[in-house]
């Protein structure tokens, strides 16, 4: 309700949660500098968003569902308001969908990949910067096998002398055995790791080829 003021924001949700930590609200507004007399819809964005952060983690929830939540805020609310979250990861978990994948790699410890409405993989961030690479694969001369490319290496570029591709399934021993089988011993390889944006991006381009 845009005509209340912060404070009033708080005490109107404190009585639906009987877990309502006044402390930790107080500590909250104080965290994200909200002005407690100020109404809210003579707030920024992202003040709003960070009043209904504070109101949200006040009664120490075990779950928080968020949906693009950093969609429009200036750097350092971003900043501030992951700061908010990672603060109170210990005790709730949380499931955020965002197409911020930057602010989502810095701090999120799963993600989930979905794709015209499926779960194409979920798995711990970890597992999932350890298993894709870029490669790129230098020879003297590049021929397509006739068998096919490995069908983890995803987006296969070809030019007269390299090859590039992101391998979803790494591991240097057999990256280095399938390079020498397909282009010899004297192929030069240089492998990179990525960022989560750039295998969601190989992901996608992945899932609309095979659509």
């Amino acid at each position: 309700p845009e005509w209340m003021t912060v404070d009033d924001l708080m005490r109107y949700v404190r009585f639906f949660y009987p877990r309502w930590d006044q402390t930790k609200a107080d500590d909250l507004l104080a965290q994200f500098d909200l002005p407690r007399q100020r109404k809210l819809k003579h707030l920024s964005r992202g003040m709003r968003m960070k009043a209904a952060l504070a109101s949200s983690l006040a009664f120490h929830p075990d779950l928080l569902i968020l949906d693009e939540p950093f969609s429009g805020l200036d750097p350092l609310v971003r900043d501030e308001f992951v700061e908010g979250l990672v603060d109170s990861a210990g005790e709730t978990a949380m499931l955020i969908s965002s197409h911020d994948l930057a602010e989502i790699e810095s701090f999120a410890t799963h993600a989930g990949f979905l794709d015209q409405g499926r779960l194409r993989f979920s798995e711990s961030l970890t597992d999932l910067s350890d298993r894709f690479r870029e490669v790129q694969v230098t020879v003297d001369q590049v021929a397509p096998p006739s068998s096919g490319w490995p069908s983890h290496w995803l987006g296969v570029q070809t030019s007269p002398s390299v090859v590039r591709f992101v391998d979803s399934a790494f591991d240097a021993d057999r990256m280095r055995q399938d390079v020498e089988g397909l282009f010899g011993p004297s192929a030069r390889l240089d492998v990179s790791a990525m960022s989560l944006r750039a295998i969601f991006i190989a992901l996608a381009r992945q899932a609309r080829r095979a659509a």
